[in-house]
């Protein structure tokens, strides 16, 4: 059996006990325990699940003091992020709950018959939806709660009334365990079958790949980089029986500075940017990568405050050494594409140092290289030299988590054509801020065009999550006793 060891992120030391890799033969018992748990749970009812959705805020809320230590070992973010991310966690747990104690998943389209021959009549439709079934989901790097074994997905899915097998993320195997040991208290203390929410844990591609690839999956729900996601769209499209792909992937996340506001707010966007590009040691899938300027005096101002706001700056450790080998790589290919860099400095064996890097919007256009994301502290700043030459570098994006605007305030030819670029390429549109923090709400839309995503019409956060893991089904002249069940399914 392959045996799987954590580390302590700052340090690179061994962090708990080995862990046994899960076999193929786990992988197939593990799925198959959530089918049959998900039998009842798809007919259950939305009072059952928030009860379980809130006993799981509920437990890891008791464990905090555990869990925020162990998160901080094996992954250097700090005990004041880690405890906001647990708060985010519960919160995201209850408001699913909520989303199930409203009905929100049995929620139909009455359209009663209409006499008559078609195409004005038509007999008596009730439009209502349906749990997909148990659903993989794969926990990511850089969110240790809220994207990983009871985040987002996990929440959603069971809202839907899904059962969820986990895949954990080798970042943080020590801390997943943890949790999956509170879910199992939780689930036997709600009188539900072990089945409903299984974990599954397994260093390089096989455990994943076996999970999207077996029969009685039914979706899947991916956060991490553009090129594993593409492995396992490629495994669930592949299948005899296709599956939806839910994959959060690689992002670059343009902002876009006008002179105007560069003129009179330069210094404190600078501070702004700056701190976002370092936040978290760059490891957010919204990181701003890119900042696109016009070729003005106000633009050359800014770039030197954003450098120097960004020397002043310190990271934390990264996340792995494969992760923090990924960035130097990344700096190393950007650095070498006809770039300037500005900002260069040799970090110390645990944490880098912030890079930064200026290129012309033709060089930016042709190399793709350029476009790929660096995950970690870095951003590549490029200048155009008209507004049509700024609307070519988002179109080159392809696609992406979100764009910003800065200088959009007053309507014009030129602002309306930016807010039809940026809306073109990305799911969330900032006019003021930074894209990092992702608020769980009723009109996010976390996803986008590809690269950025799988499924672009979705999202991974805010309430309509939910709505992946449902599908609709028209009831056609329905017996009574199925319409008095409001579109709980049987």
């Amino acid at each position: 059996m392959k045996t799987l060891q954590s580390f302590k992120a700052r340090t690179g030391e061994p962090f708990g006990a080995p862990l046994l890799a899960h076999t193929p033969e786990q992988v197939d018992s593990t799925v198959e325990a959530a089918s049959q748990a998900f039998a009842s749970w798809q007919a259950s009812s939305g009072v059952a699940r928030g009860s379980l959705l809130r006993a799981l805020a509920t437990a890891i809320e008791g464990d905090r003091e555990a869990l925020v230590s162990i998160a901080d070992q094996e992954t250097a973010l700090g005990p004041v992020r880690l405890n906001g991310e647990l708060d985010r966690t519960a919160f995201q747990l209850r408001r699913f709950a909520d989303m199930a104690e409203r009905g929100v998943a049995f929620e139909s389209v009455d359209d009663p018959a209409v006499a008559g021959a078609p195409p004005v009549g038509h007999p008596a439709m009730v439009l209502q939806r349906v749990p997909l079934g148990p659903v993989a989901m794969f926990s990511a790097s850089n969110f240790p709660f809220a994207f990983s074994v009871l985040g987002g997905d996990t929440a959603s899915a069971l809202a839907a009334g899904c059962s969820v097998v986990i895949k954990a993320h080798t970042a943080h195997l020590v801390l997943s365990n943890r949790m999956l040991g509170l879910i199992q208290k939780v689930l036997e203390a709600e009188h539900l079958p072990k089945g409903l929410i299984g974990m599954l844990q397994g260093g390089g591609s096989d455990v994943g790949v076996r999970l999207v690839a077996h029969p009685l999956i039914a979706a899947g729900a991916f956060t991490g980089s553009t090129r594993g996601g593409a492995v396992l769209q490629a495994v669930a499209n592949a299948r005899p029986r296709p599956i939806p792909f839910y994959g959060e992937l690689g992002s670059i996340n343009p902002v876009v500075a006008l002179p105007g506001i560069l003129q009179t707010k330069g210094a404190e966007l600078a501070t702004l940017l700056a701190g976002s590009i370092n936040q978290g040691c760059g490891q957010f899938c919204t990181s701003p990568g890119v900042i696109v300027l016009l070729n003005d005096p106000a633009s050359d101002a800014f770039v030197t405050q954003l450098t120097t706001a960004l020397k002043a700056l310190q990271p934390h450790a990264m996340l792995t050494p494969g992760i923090r080998q990924a960035f130097d790589n990344g700096v190393a290919h950007v650095a070498a594409s006809g770039v300037k860099v500005l900002l260069q400095e040799a970090g110390n064996t645990e944490a880098p140092r912030p890079f930064l890097a200026q290129t012309d919007a033709v060089n930016f256009i042709v190399k793709s290289e350029l476009r790929e994301e660096v995950f970690g502290p870095a951003s590549l700043i490029v200048r155009a030299a008209s507004v049509a030459e700024a609307l070519q570098v988002l179109e080159a994006v392809g696609g992406s988590l979100t764009v910003t605007l800065w200088g959009a305030e007053q309507e014009t030819d030129d602002t309306r054509a930016f807010v039809r670029g940026a809306m073109n390429i990305a799911g969330r549109v900032l006019f003021a801020g930074v894209p990092t923090g992702v608020a769980v709400s009723s009109a996010q839309q976390h996803g986008g065009p590809w690269p950025s995503s799988t499924q672009p019409m979705t999202t991974s956060v805010g309430d309509t999550a939910i709505n992946r893991f449902l599908r609709p089904v028209c009831i056609q002249d329905a017996p009574s006793w199925l319409i008095k069940r409001n579109g709980q399914p049987c």
